[in-house]
C-alpha cells in the first residue's frame, strides 16, 4: 500500500515540491511515487519486527550507512544500569543491539554520550539536514522538518521496506502554508503557538497536507523552537511540517559531527538556500495567525486540539461546533472538568518536563527560570528528563540540574519517560499531569484513567510550584 493520503496536490516550487522531486525514484502506474529515503532513524520499539521480516525474506539492509539507531522509549530514567529491571525492556534493547551489529548499523548506545530520544539525538549530531527525506517508526518524525527536510513517521512494515530498499511508495501531499505574523510575547513559547494552531485548525485539519510554517514569527524562532512546532504538526493531522532553511538553520548545523565541513560546507549552504520556497511558490492554501494574540495554552480535553488560553474557561457545548460536541462531552466526563470552568486553578498531581517535543536545552532553561528560588508545592511529584545525554551534560554544565533539585524537582536520566509510559514513569489511577509532551489521549501516560494537561515547560514548572495550573506570566520577572 502506498503511504500517504492520495490528495491531488496543486502546489509548486515549494520546498516540499523541490525535495520530493529530488528524491523521486519512479512514478508508479498507480500514480504513487517511489521515493528515496536519505536518512532512516530506528529505535527499539518498531524495528525488531521489521528486522525479523527482513530475515524471513532473505533480504539484507540495502544502505546501512543511511540508518542510525538509538534507544529511547523503554529506557528507565532513574537507573540505566544493565540489565534493566524490566526483562521485556532489556530484551528489546538487546535485540536492537544485535540487529545493528549484524547489519553494520550505527548505534548510539547508553553511555556513549550520544544516546537520546531519536528526534533530539539526530538533530544535535547534525544527521538531519536541509533537503533530506527522513523517516522513522515514530509519529513525531515530523520534528526533523524544522531543518527544511520532509520527514514522516512510518509503521513497522514501512521500516522493513526502507531497510530493504531505502525507498518508500508514497502519495504526494498538498502543501498548506501557515503564515504567522508578529512575535510571541514574553511567557508565550513555541509550544503555545503550535497548540494554538491545532486548536484553531483541529486535529484533522491537516489531513492530506504538509504544513509549511512561515512568516516573521517563525523566522524569529530558534532551531529548538522550530523543532517543537514541527514535532506537533502530526497532532494537527499533517503528515509533515517544515520550516525553510535560513541563517538560523545553518548556524545550528555548523560544526556538528555529521554536518559538511570545509569547502563542502559552503557548497552545502548554497544548495540548501536554493531549496527554500521562493516568491514563485504556489501553495494549495494558506492560513494566517497573529503571534502576539496567542496566550499560554493548555489542553483541557483528550486531544491536542482541545486547548484554550490559560486565561480562558473550558468551552461549553454551545461554544463548541456541533460536530465536536460528542467528543467534548466525552472529555468533560473523562477529565472531570465542567463546561465554563476556568482552566487556571485546576489542581495537578504530577509535573513532567521532557519528551521529544520539549526536552531540549532551551526548554530546560525556560523551566529553570521559573523554578529558581521557588519550591515544588507539597504533594506534587515533579521531575525533569533531558532529551539526550548531550542535553543532560550541557544542562549540568550550566547548573540547571542544581536549580531543579534545589526547587524539589527530580533530575532524571535521558529517555522518552512519561510521554508515553513504555517505561517505569507512569501516572497512577486518576492522577492529573501537567506535561510538556505531545499527546493527552486517554491512558497515554500509563494509567487507563490518568489525565494529561499539555503545556509548555515553563507552564509545567509554574504548575509544579503552585500545585495547580497557573499563568506563567504572573511568575516570570517583568
Amino acid at each position: 500500500m502506498p503511504f500517504g493520503e492520495g490528495a491531488t496536490a496543486l502546489s509548486s516550487a515549494t520546498l516540499y515540491d523541490k525535495v520530493w522531486a529530488l528524491h523521486q525514484v519512479a512514478e508508479l502506474p498507480s500514480g504513487s511515487t517511489q521515493l528515496f529515503i536519505g536518512l532512516h532513524l530506528i529505535h527499539e520499539v518498531t524495528s525488531p519486527q521489521a528486522f525479523a521480516a527482513l530475515k524471513d525474506l532473505g533480504l539484507s539492509v540495502r544502505h546501512p550507512e543511511r540508518t542510525v539507531a538509538t534507544v529511547d522509549h523503554i529506557v528507565p530514567t532513574t537507573s540505566q544500569a544493565r540489565p534493566f529491571a524490566d526483562p521485556l525492556a532489556e530484551e528489546m534493547l538487546t535485540t536492537l543491539e544485535r540487529n545493528c551489529q549484524e547489519n553494520g548499523i550505527s548505534m548510539n548506545a547508553l553511555g556513549s554520550g550520544r544516546q537520546g530520544i531519536v528526534h533530539v539525538m539526530a538533530p544535535e549530531l547534525g544527521l538531519t539536514q536541509p533537503g533530506m527525506t527522513v523517516v522513522c517508526g515514530d509519529s513525531h518524525t515530523s520534528t526533523h522538518g524544522a531543518f527544511g527536510a520532509i520527514a514522516f513517521g512510518i509503521g513497522t512494515s514501512q521500516v522493513r521496506d526502507v531497510l530493504a530498499s531505502q525507498s518508500l511508495t508514497m502519495n504526494k501531499l498538498k502543501v498548506r502554508r501557515l503564515w504567522v505574523e508578529g512575535r510571541l510575547r514574553p511567557g508565550v513559547y513555541a509550544k503555545d503557538l503550535v497548540l494554538h494552531i491545532i486548536r484553531t485548525l483541529g486535529v484533522k485539519g491537516g489531513v492530506g497536507h504538509a504544513y509549511e510554517f512561515a512568516g516573521p514569527a517563525i523566522e524569529a524562532l530558534s532551531m529548538e523552537e522550530r523543532m517543537t512546532i514541527c514535532n506537533m504538526a502530526i497532532e494537527g493531522g499533517a503528515r509533515c511540517g517544515y520550516v525553510n532553511p535560513d541563517a538560523t538553520t545553518f548556524a545550528y548545523l555548523k560544526g556538528r559531527p555529521y554536518a559538511p565541513a570545509g569547502d563542502a560546507w559552503e557548497r552545502a549552504v548554497q544548495w540548501w538556500q536554493s531549496l527554500a520556497s521562493g516568491a514563485d511558490a504556489v501553495f494549495d492554501d494558506e492560513v494566517r495567525f497573529d503571534a502576539a494574540a496567542i496566550a499560554p495554552t493548555v489542553t483541557w480535553g483528550i486531544t491536542p486540539g482541545q486547548g484554550i488560553g490559560v486565561d480562558e474557561a473550558v468551552p461549553t457545548l454551545e461554544q463548541t461546533p456541533e460536530e465536536d460536541r460528542p467528543l467534548a462531552q466525552e472529555a468533560y466526563r473523562y477529565m472531570d472538568l465542567q463546561p465554563g470552568q476556568q482552566i487556571a486553578g485546576v489542581p495537578v498531581d504530577v509535573c513532567f518536563i521532557g519528551s521529544c517535543t520539549n526536552g531540549r536545552l532551551s526548554d530546560l532553561r525556560a523551566a529553570a527560570e521559573v523554578a529558581v528560588g521557588r519550591q515544588v508545592a507539597d504533594g506534587i511529584k515533579a521531575f525533569v528528563v533531558p532529551g539526550s545525554e548531550q542535553v543532560a551534560a550541557a544542562a549540568e554544565a550550566e547548573g540547571l540540574d542544581a536549580v531543579f533539585k534545589a526547587a524539589g524537582f527530580e533530575w532524571r536520566e535521558p529517555g522518552c519517560s512519561m510521554c508515553l509510559a513504555m517505561n517505569p514513569d507512569r501516572l497512577e489511577g486518576r492522577q492529573i499531569s501537567a506535561s510538556s509532551s505531545n499527546r493527552n489521549f486517554k491512558g497515554r501516560q500509563g494509567s487507563a484513567s490518568g489525565r494529561t494537561l499539555l503545556m509548555s515547560p515553563a507552564m509545567v514548572a509554574a504548575a509544579a510550584v503552585a500545585g495547580e495550573v497557573t499563568d506563567v506570566r504572573t511568575i516570570l520577572p517583568a
